[in-house]
């Protein structure tokens, strides 16, 4: 027989998630909490997922929901368990990734008077939710539906996270074998575009468009459409990895191809129209390019948010991408032959082909390393990529196609990478593989605390002995504190792979990582993690002179 709380407020709770289609919890455990975890563990339609660690189960669930793109929620108890999220919450706030947020509360009365396992809980994430419902003992059950329902349609049709504040009083253990209905949500209709024939004229009016993709979910009939677009000679399509759309004639690796130009170079790459859509974009360089020469337009296509990256947007345009291209590419006229794309295109091959004679005589390092790692992940299957360094290298080589490629760069954070793959790849059938660095593993070695990894997820972790990225920048390098920013250490994941029945493999040059990986990707009935040590004395250096080979002229 289920178990449903006989609080009314846990019951609407429970019953709104349902008709909501809220159909993932992950829950940590608690006693204040005991009504809802025991009520949704009972609900047909509703998997529960434990996670001790409330900072790895709130990453956990925004890898959930990033895959899933629908609203994932959590559970906590009372009091600090509830602080743990927050690094999640910032991530998935800026990385448009809903969450829903359940804790619960002790009542208002026991609020700062010295009680155990309180702290003041409303409004905790203000700075970083789409909105908070916090309820109270004695909102009517109309009140309590509504912020209910207004909680859980912000998280899905905003794509933010939202806070659901309950408070409960003892007894905690008290239960009813039935549940309240309660309404349906309203069928929301999709944002359709205006103004077309003006996005028309300024288009048809520009001689030179790039249109850059940020991070964003993979997408046949958009990457469709711009290749559409990229067939017009002065249209420039620029993507990264985490924009998971390729094409020949698209420009990849944005920083090996534009961070060799000179200030006439430079000035040849600045459009009369920018359009940017998806997320965050990586490469600082490109940032710093368009703050320092602004193109004429900049418009920025989302349906929920606009980002002005370059301190220079004119126009956000609210739809969806493919919404605005349908209806833009009927009204446009392709430009006489231009030289603007080709121009590039062209570059990037010659900077491809001296990539790769600096990669064949390259000794081993985190460079090379990336190269062999990026060349052996499977086809068909998700990449979540560390932070720090290792999304850095990657954007430097090609990666298959089929290969869908995710990071947290929303905060750009190191402290719950691990934890987004562990979830992403519960939520994606797929064969999950993450790479990521030694202080990001470290870090959030409690990710693997966790009943749910499926066994063909695969860790790769590069260990250069501390943090890399501090030696890639002059700034640190130049202080008497150095330690205090690369933190060098002699740690060895072993243990915590024996620890969390993980196998373990392990590679020190070419050689041993060569034959590592010819069975690295076979089915096992265990997880596997792969570390890798690389010279961290001589990782920078070659990574100066790789930069320092491609600036060195064109000719090949």
């Amino acid at each position: 027989m289920p178990q449903y709380p006989a609080s009314e407020l846990a019951q609407l709770l429970i019953s709104l998630c349902a008709v909501h289609k809220i159909e993932h919890i992950v829950i940590s455990p608690g006693s204040r909490n005991a009504p809802l975890i025991v009520g949704f563990h009972s609900h047909p339609k509703i998997k529960t997922y434990s996670i001790v660690d409330e900072r790895c189960a709130g990453f956990f669930a925004l890898g959930m929901a990033q895959q899933k793109r629908t609203p994932v929620a959590l559970l906590c108890t009372s009091g600090s368990a509830l602080a743990n999220y927050y690094p999640a919450i910032t991530e998935a706030f800026y990385s448009h990734i809903p969450l829903l947020i359940i804790s619960a509360d002790r009542p208002k009365k026991y609020l700062d008077i010295g009680d155990g396992q309180t702290i003041r809980q409303e409004g905790f994430f203000k700075n970083h939710i789409g909105y908070e419902a916090n309820l109270q003992e004695s909102d009517t059950s109309d009140i309590a539906i509504t912020k209910i329902s207004r909680a859980i349609n912000t998280a899905n049709d905003c794509c933010l996270p939202s806070h659901i504040n309950i408070p409960f009083d003892e007894p905690f253990y008290e239960f009813k074998p039935t549940l309240v209905n309660t309404p349906k949500p309203a069928f929301k209709k999709r944002k359709t575009i205006d103004e077309v024939s003006n996005f028309a004229a300024t288009w048809n009016e520009s001689s030179k468009k790039i249109v850059l993709i940020g991070q964003h979910y993979p997408n046949d009939e958009l990457t469709a459409l711009l290749e559409t677009l990229a067939k017009d000679s002065s249209v420039l399509v620029v993507v990264e990895h985490t924009a998971n759309m390729q094409h020949p004639s698209f420009l990849h690796s944005i920083d090996k191809n534009i961070f060799p130009l000179n200030e006439e170079e430079a000035t040849s790459f600045v459009p009369d129209l920018l359009i940017t859509m998806g997320s965050f974009v990586v490469s600082k360089m490109i940032k710093t390019h368009f703050r320092k020469h602004t193109p004429k337009h900049h418009w920025h296509i989302d349906e929920k948010r606009s980002l002005d990256t370059f301190l220079c947007l004119k126009k956000h345009i609210d739809c969806l991408p493919i919404v605005f291209f349908k209806a833009l590419l009927p009204k446009i006229h392709m430009k006489e032959p231009s030289n603007f794309q080709k121009t590039f295109l062209d570059r990037a091959v010659i900077r491809s082909k001296k990539h790769g004679q600096f990669l064949k005589n390259c000794e081993f390092s985190d460079l090379k390393v990336m190269e062999i790692l990026l060349n052996s992940i499977p086809k068909n299957s998700q990449l979540q990529l560390g932070n720090s360094s290792i999304i850095r290298y990657a954007q430097l080589f090609k990666i298959a196609k089929s290969i869908q490629v995710f990071c947290n760069r929303g905060t750009s954070g190191i402290d719950g990478c691990t934890s987004t793959a562990i979830g992403a790849s519960v939520a994606n059938e797929q064969q999950t593989t993450l790479i990521t660095g030694d202080l990001s593993f470290f870090y959030d070695s409690n990710a693997l605390w966790n009943n749910y990894i499926p066994p063909n997820f695969r860790i790769i972790v590069v260990n250069n002995g501390g943090g890399g990225i501090f030696r890639m920048i002059s700034g640190p390098k130049n202080t008497q504190a150095m330690d205090y920013f690369e933190t060098p250490h002699k740690l060895s994941c072993k243990p915590i792979c024996e620890l969390y029945n993980f196998d373990y493999l392990k590679a020190s040059n070419k050689t041993e990582l060569t034959l590592t990986l010819k069975d690295f990707f076979e089915p096992s009935e265990k997880p596997k993690l792969l570390e890798i040590k690389t010279p961290r004395s001589v990782n920078d250096q070659i990574f100066n002179e790789y930069i320092e080979y491609l600036k060195n002229g064109l000719d090949v």
